[in-house]
């Protein structure tokens, strides 16, 4: 007879993906155990590029000023071939997007998001490492290796793992990792330079072949600090590891052998650089190989991968570690409603639907991209701007995606949720953006916009019907919808302190002219920073319920 679960979620792996599904879990309230089988974070400015929209996640979790204030901006890349400048690409978004480009060694991201995570009250267990696991209909049964090197053996609900591209996790469910490894080897250098190059600019300087083919790279990323990036470029015959991976036949990551010296870097350098330069200050280098897999299925059962576990492929674009950090926030909010009971079982399905035609897109993009380069990508400069940044993910189709309502180039359900500026509040002397007004709020929120104030009080009044039976069965707001009113620019005067929601005007208009409501409308907005659903103000109960029904979302069971 199986042991009831004494931990809703254990997480096997403490890189940004791991703490990041571990602090939203924390946000929904779910108790959570997060292992890691190295006994500290790793020095090492491995994934180093921070997309917009990781930046709008974190937002909503409040982390999104912490990381700014210590990352490097990345304005734009230069680019090089054969000593000449062949583009000049500039990052710049439309305005109404919040965030733009940054750069953070992996470690100082880890960093953050372990700091967050330690307010909520969740410890990141090192030197604890995952030896096997199965499961049952009930839970999962864990065996560990703790810092001691003692056997534990527990019993949890649900297990995520998060354990990298060498993952257990995935090894232990047995799924298909399909794929290949690129011949090449690179080297990683940590290091300053003293260029005059414009600041926050990344560089990609190559050497084309008389075949076409590039037979030598540079490509550097700018991190915080005076002249520092991080570099890679291929791997001289002396310093060829020749691995094959670790044992399981991924030939992807960090490799061992000897690490590049400064001299070596220098030599590409000299070779390759737009502008003549002496490296310093090397503070950390390694040798890496590159594979693209992807697993067949992101889970079975009550057992997940995410990010490098679940997806590997080339660095291109920056995509890999904020795609796993997407992959995480999505997994955990699903989590957290079943864990609670207000979901059923069914609703966890929904992450492989959602994420992995993402993982898959990812993959392919990049490896066209390493290997064919960004100008051989048939979309227009904007449109492969906006897709780097990840602003283009979205899940329309997918299972929760609702009916679509309004103009079909408006965002519909599925799509990400657009920021905007100009709320505002009769108490406050400056504006809000949508950003500010949705932060701190870990569940679904209800946005209603409307130009009369008695079609917004009707409206929450509907919501109001549908959602308060959640908040009485369960003792917790939390597990209900919170409900914000937006009244348009052009309504008539009224005091918005009279509704019993919280009302903003959309002062500017931004949000008409980004959500482009018809009439009064409704929208659903996910945890996870995506639209689930989008209605005419007038079938508010009828459009909520469909919502909640596709959740599998009620009330707990009595006990």
């Amino acid at each position: 007879m199986a042991h009831t679960p004494t931990v809703d979620v254990l997480i096997a792996g403490a890189g940004p993906v791991g703490l990041s599904a571990a602090a939203e879990l924390g946000r929904h309230g779910v108790r959570c155990r997060l292992v890691d089988r190295l006994p500290a974070r790793l020095p090492y400015a491995k994934a180093v590029g921070i997309q917009p929209r990781t930046l709008e996640i974190w937002d909503r979790m409040g982390l999104a000023r912490t990381v700014l204030e210590v990352a490097a901006v990345v304005r734009g890349q230069l680019v090089h071939v054969n000593g000449r400048e062949t583009a000049r690409i500039e990052t710049a978004l439309p305005p109404e997007v919040p965030y733009g480009f940054a750069a953070l060694p992996q470690y100082e991201t880890e960093r953050l998001l372990e700091e967050y995570l330690t307010g909520l009250g969740t410890v990141v267990e090192r030197g604890t490492e995952l030896l096997s696991f199965g499961q049952d209909p009930d839970g999962v049964t864990v065996r560990l290796r703790t810092a001691s090197g003692a056997g534990e053996e527990l019993r949890v609900g649900y297990l995520v793992g998060c354990d990298g591209a060498h993952s257990t996790v995935r090894k232990g469910l047995g799924l298909a990792f399909e794929g290949d490894a690129f011949g090449e080897e690179y080297m990683l250098g940590d290091v300053e330079a003293d260029w005059d190059l414009p600041h926050g600019y990344g560089i990609r300087s190559s050497h084309r072949a008389e075949d076409g083919s590039t037979d030598d790279v540079l490509v550097c990323v700018p991190l915080p600090g005076a002249g520092r990036y991080r570099m890679s470029m291929l791997v001289p015959p002396e310093l060829s590891t020749r691995a094959s991976g670790t044992g399981d036949g991924v030939a992807h990551g960090l490799e061992g052998g000897r690490a590049p010296e400064l001299s070596h870097l220098q030599a590409v350098v000299d070779r390759l650089a737009p502008k003549r330069a002496t490296l310093s200050r090397l503070r950390w280098s390694s040798v890496f190989r590159i594979s693209h897999r992807i697993v067949d299925r992101y889970g079975d059962g009550r057992v997940f991968v995410a990010g490098d576990a679940a997806h590997i492929h080339p660095p291109t674009g920056a995509q890999g570690m904020n795609t796993g950090i997407q992959d995480a926030c999505n997994l955990a909010w699903k989590l957290a409603l079943v864990v609670r009971g207000q979901a059923g079982t069914a609703l966890l399905e929904t992450y492989d639907a959602e994420r992995r035609p993402v993982g898959e897109e990812v993959v392919g993009r990049t490896v066209r991209h390493a290997t064919q380069g960004f100008e051989a990508d048939p979309d227009d400069p904007r449109t492969i701007l906006l897709r780097e940044a990840q602003l283009l993910v979205g899940y329309r189709g997918g299972p929760l995606a609702g009916r679509p309502y309004g103009p079909a180039d408006a965002p519909q359900p599925g799509d990400r949720a657009p920021d905007c500026t100009g709320l505002t509040l009769p108490t406050m002397a400056f504006p809000l953006r949508l950003l500010d007004v949705l932060r701190g709020r870990a569940g679904h929120v209800v946005l209603l916009y409307a130009a009369h104030a008695h079609d917004l009080a009707e409206a929450a009044d509907a919501v109001e019907s549908v959602v308060e039976p959640l908040r009485a069965a369960s003792g917790n707001a939390a597990a209900r919808p919170a409900t914000v009113a937006v009244l348009a620019r052009e309504a008539a005067a009224v005091a918005p302190d009279t509704l019993a929601v919280a009302a903003y005007r959309d002062t500017g208009g931004e949000f008409a002219r980004l959500y482009r409501p018809e009439g009064p409308t409704g929208y659903v907005v996910r945890p996870d920073g995506h639209l689930g659903a989008r209605f005419p103000l007038a079938d508010t109960a009828a459009a909520l319920s469909e919502h909640l029904a596709a959740l599998s979302v009620r009330p707990p069971a009595p006990g």
